[in-house]
């Protein structure tokens, strides 16, 4: 079976339209458009903050759920690193291009177990020595609108055909630009990766589960890794929410606490 077109970016509105009422008419259903294109403005003047502090978490899953990137930073004794994390859904050209300049360039997507399963993607090694023991899988390329799959526009669009539950093994090639995870089931509760945290957080702000996540770096000669002051600046610079993997694991349990029905 072919696999299923994923909507342009530069399609009207009125294309747009016509193709959410092909999918809810049940015939060849794709992947819309983000809802928002436009990557992060740059904030001028922003004033030195007098301590570090991170942002809410009904912020921070407020904005991720409009398309907005987070920088999301782990544990100073684990990588001590500060990652960018957009929704796949919403991670549009300009986005994925602004992304690539800002981080190492290595551009990852979190996706599900099963779903991995499901569009037949495996391991990318059977024996991980990876030291946080990251799930990197073979890489893809989405067949439809790509040519060498590299490009901000390729990553784009193979990240979106990746999050949409109309894709099929066949719409990927194998080997590609894009590197899926394979989250842990549990999230964030199971492992203090950005791996579940990307999970997590769409599971959250009500979005397909597929997170597209990337690791900040300085921007100087040596192209150091960003760490945590570092990605504050950055954020405040860019106007983005920033939260930590703690918290994200914090939130989920104090929610999950309630859920839990009390024993008769």
């Amino acid at each position: 079976m072919a696999p299923a077109p994923i909507l342009s970016e530069s399609k009207s509105a009125s294309s747009s339209m016509k193709q959410r009422s092909s999918t809810m008419n049940g015939s060849n259903p794709s992947v819309l458009a983000p809802s928002s294109s436009a990557a992060p403005a740059e904030m001028h003047d922003v004033p030195p903050r007098s301590s570090f502090a991170f942002d809410s978490m009904e912020d921070a899953i407020a904005a991720f759920a409009r398309g907005e990137f987070l920088v999301v930073a782990d544990d100073e004794g684990r990588e001590n690193e500060g990652d960018l994390i957009i929704a796949a859904s919403e991670c549009s050209t300009e986005k994925m291009a602004w992304m690539i300049k800002h981080t190492s360039g290595y551009i990852c997507i979190a996706l599900p177990g099963e779903r991995l399963d499901e569009l037949e993607i495996p391991m990318m090694v059977s024996n991980n020595q990876d030291p946080h023991r990251t799930a990197y899988t073979v890489t893809v390329d989405y067949r439809i609108g790509t040519t060498t799959g590299i490009s901000a526009h390729d990553r784009a669009l193979t990240a979106r055909a990746l999050a949409s539950p109309s894709s099929q093994p066949s719409s990927f090639s194998r080997p590609g630009h894009m590197v899926p995870l394979r989250a842990r089931p549990g999230g964030v509760l199971a492992r203090r990766g950005h791996t579940e945290s990307s999970i997590d957080l769409c599971a959250l702000a009500g979005l397909p589960q597929a997170g597209v996540l990337c690791e900040l770096v300085e921007d100087n000669e040596s192209g150091s890794m960003m760490r945590r002051d570092s990605c504050r600046r950055f954020a405040d610079r860019w106007a983005l929410k920033m939260i930590s993997v703690e918290m994200l694991a914090q939130w989920k349990r104090e929610r999950e606490a309630v859920d839990v029905p009390a024993r008769a």
